[in-house]
């Protein structure tokens, strides 16, 4: 059986008497989208800063490529090969496009400590940059002021950021936030695509694009994994009805 590329194992986390994360157990292997959903407050941030080492969990682990990275650090792990998209845009808005992919490159390298004239005559790094830029369809915005760009554009930047990584696995904070029908499919089709290249842990609550997206979804209610399964599983499950998708699901 395939190994899963990035895992967690009975992770807790508590704010004083809240319970954010009850015993999470749950995985990702090669070639997937596995989505986890839920209410507001049902953990989900919680969840991903876990993951991505901005929070560290009271018990349990967190495995990339099986090796545990539980006390590492953020920037550690995203050296690893993990990549992140924020559900609030981390991009600096007032440099360019290439400048904020040029950045993703530079984290990348291990050596972000480099003057800035000397990153933009360093060719490989460009190079990294603007394949990454091209990837997402924004080659042609590459001199924009990043603040220039419509909503669904720094989605797509910050997806050119995170390849720019060229990540081993993706996790992805509600991509398809605030952008129309049109910008939403056109995020979908290039995920899709992209799970082949880096299987996608995917928090979302368009729940269009995680039926048409996930194999697996896991169900986050109070801090606490419900249900895991197929579209087909977890739309039938009574519980996960009750609980999130109602009757209409």
């Amino acid at each position: 059986m395939t190994d899963p590329v990035l895992q967690t194992k009975g992770i807790c986390k508590s704010f004083g008497a809240l319970r954010a994360s009850r015993n999470i157990s749950i995985d990702l292997f090669p070639g997937e989208i596995h989505a986890i959903i839920g209410p507001n407050g049902a953990g989900k941030s919680t969840l991903i800063g876990q993951i991505c080492g901005t929070l560290k969990p009271d018990a349990g682990s967190v495995e990339l490529l099986g090796q545990d990275v539980t006390h590492q650090t953020a920037r550690a792990r995203a050296r690893a090969g993990l990549g992140r998209t924020f559900q609030i845009s981390s991009l600096a808005m007032e440099d360019t496009v290439l400048q904020n992919a040029l950045l993703g490159a530079l984290g990348a390298s291990g050596n972000p400590w480099r003057f800035w004239k000397d990153v933009l005559k360093d060719q490989d790094l460009r190079a990294t940059a603007e394949e990454a830029l091209v990837r997402v369809g924004l080659e042609d915005h590459a001199r924009v002021r990043t603040a220039e760009l419509s909503h669904g554009q720094r989605r797509q930047l910050e997806v050119a950021v995170a390849l720019t990584l060229r990540p081993k696995a993706l996790v992805m904070d509600e991509p398809m936030a605030g952008m129309g029908s049109e910008g939403s499919k056109r995020l979908t089709g290039f995920l899709d695509e992209l799970r082949h290249e880096a299987p996608i842990l995917l928090v979302e609550h368009d729940m269009d694009a995680v039926f048409a997206l996930a194999d697996r979804i896991s169900v986050l209610v109070y801090g606490e994994v419900i249900a895991t399964g197929t579209v087909e599983e977890i739309r039938a499950d009574a519980a996960v009805r009750e609980a999130y998708l109602g009757e209409d699901a």
